[in-house]
């Protein structure tokens, strides 16, 4: 899933890392091999 907009937050379901986008530069973002997912709220 692509990143779309500033605040953002998306979840490693592997290693439990969080991240809060707080600058839109495109492409997916990926840890532990795999794409990370993008939490609500």
């Amino acid at each position: 899933m692509a990143v779309k907009s500033v605040g953002e937050k998306y979840k490693c379901n592997v290693c439990g890392n969080e991240v809060a986008v707080t600058k839109v530069g495109g492409g997916t973002l990926v840890c532990c091999g795999q794409d990370m997912e993008k939490r609500e709220g």
